[in-house]
């Protein structure tokens, strides 16, 4: 596993030519088994902490732009393996699987260069600050099931960056970042692509199992969140990003009836 930044970023742009070119192939029955990732690869900065002890700072001062633009970075930088975690880890679905994969991984790799940029424009480097690892943490918990995991990670984890890009962006305006908010532009249009593709495969998966998808997306989101999504929703992004109205209705009903569901559940 790669744990040097610079061979990340290139390898997972090499990765998805190579696929373009026709140049790699699948061999599932010569394939080593697949293995549980309870570290992937990534360098020993930053220091990883409980999400609690994250700082929040106003984005409105250089100390909050740089813990805001390092927030971010990390993000990109676990999308990147939690990309080619996708692709080695769930080997049989059709090429086409990979080949989004593979393109989510180099863009990912893409945001994450145009960050770490930026970083050091304003003083800071990827590793600088502590960071929390919740969403390789989900990684794991997901590992076991291409459908839970496109629902899961995707469809929420990654949903949820449309939702708050567009007010960072906003905060970041207010405070004269337009570098900042050019470099998000750009990560906000790409990840409605990356949530479209997740939504795809999930419902792939869903038909694959005659299961139907807003149900199972629902039901989903009850087993496995501890408290509900939360709003405001982007709608017009996560209604490009494969997201149906219906959907959409029902995570605003269930942020609502969230205490009277879980009370439910007690019982």
């Amino acid at each position: 596993m790669q744990t040097d930044i610079a061979q990340k970023l290139s390898c997972a742009q090499q990765l998805y030519t190579a696929w373009k070119n026709g140049e790699l192939s699948r061999d599932n029955a010569n394939a080593p088994l697949v293995e549980t990732i309870l570290i992937p690869g990534r360098p020993t900065k930053p220091e990883l902490v409980h999400p609690k002890q994250v700082k929040q700072r106003k984005l409105n001062t250089p100390e909050g732009q740089r813990a805001l633009l390092h927030a971010v970075a990390h993000i990109e930088f676990n999308a990147i393996n939690l990309a080619l975690d996708a692709v080695y880890r769930f080997r049989d679905l059709p090429d086409a699987y990979y080949g989004d994969w593979l393109q989510v991984a180099a863009e990912e790799a893409y945001h994450f260069s145009l960050l770490q940029q930026r970083l050091m424009e304003v003083g800071c480097a990827y590793g600088d600050l502590p960071a929390h690892n919740g969403l390789w943490e989900q990684a794991c918990k997901t590992d076991h099931d291409v459908l839970i995991r496109m629902a899961l990670v995707p469809r929420v984890l990654e949903a949820r960056g449309l939702d708050v890009t567009p007010g960072m962006m906003q905060r970041l305006h207010e405070a004269g970042d337009t570098q900042t908010v050019a470099i998000l532009e750009i990560i906000l249009r790409d990840e409605i692509g990356h949530v479209r593709i997740g939504s795809h495969w999930f419902h792939y998966c869903c038909a694959q199992r005659g299961l139907e998808p807003e149900a199972t997306f629902r039901q989903l989101l009850r087993d496995a969140l501890p408290a509900p999504l939360r709003g405001p929703f982007y709608t017009e992004a996560r209604l490009q990003a494969g997201f149906s109205a219906t959907e959409l209705e029902q995570l605003i009903e269930m942020e609502k009836n969230w205490g009277e569901d879980a009370a439910c559940r007690r019982e």
